[in-house]
């Protein structure tokens, strides 16, 4: 799952980085409202955490432009205000969720993950897919009751196409939702992740999980 933090605060910014990461998430970094709000209108992120008290371009102002620019990727914004009508002011302004500073890491990545399920069209945490059980919350995934042990890059693959199951996703799908900005576009290290994964599911279950659609890309089964 890739994430967009806009927010100003550097050293807040850098621990919440830290802290998403560690749950797997990827996360990109912009301490400015104009650069926050370009990069939202060029990348497909999971979900956008937005801060309200922005210095060059309001929080409010940015999550309207988005909206307007066709961009419905949820976003949750922070504010240190913590009147009713600022809340109200910022779900009037489309944004999907609002948390006050300072908040609990654990209730953030919460609110993360119920936002994009929700956008997902999911009501359940956890995916299933037949006998293949996907946890993003403990990140354990299990076939026919039995532990699969993966990587953290291969669950976050998993998790991706479990989450836009039954739909095909690309490589391009997978590098833009699984890694940050910091990737090399012209490797090949989906394609590398990818066949580990595969072999893996393959060898854990006896069950080719995973099918190539040709010219389109890959899809669990």
């Amino acid at each position: 799952m890739r994430v967009l933090i806009i927010e100003d605060e550097i050293e807040l910014s850098k621990t919440l980085k830290q802290g998403l990461i560690e749950f797997g998430f990827a996360v990109d970094i912009a301490n400015k409202g104009l650069e926050g709000e370009e990069k939202a209108l060029v990348t497909e992120y999971d979900i956008i955490i937005l801060d309200l008290n922005l210095p060059d371009k309001d929080g409010l102002e940015i999550c309207k432009t988005l909206r307007i620019e066709g961009i419905d990727t949820p976003i949750l914004m922070l504010t240190a205000r913590d009147k009713i009508s600022d809340k109200a002011l910022g779900l009037d302004n489309g944004a999907d969720d609002y948390l006050i500073k300072p908040f609990a890491f654990e209730e953030l990545r919460a609110r993360m993950q119920a936002l994009v399920r929700r956008s997902h069209g999911r009501s359940n945490p956890i995916i299933t897919i037949g006998l293949l059980i996907i946890n993003p919350a403990s990140r354990i995934v299990t076939y026919d009751k039995k532990e699969i042990k993966l990587t953290a890059r291969e669950f976050d693959i998993l998790e991706y196409m479990g989450s836009k199951y039954p739909q095909v996703v690309s490589t391009e799908d997978i590098l833009e939702h699984v890694w940050d900005d910091n990737i090399d576009i012209f490797s090949n290290v989906v394609r590398v992740h990818l066949a580990n994964l595969r072999r893996k599911l393959k060898k854990e279950t006896g069950e080719p999980l995973i099918e190539t659609i040709k010219g389109k890309g890959y899809r669990l089964c």
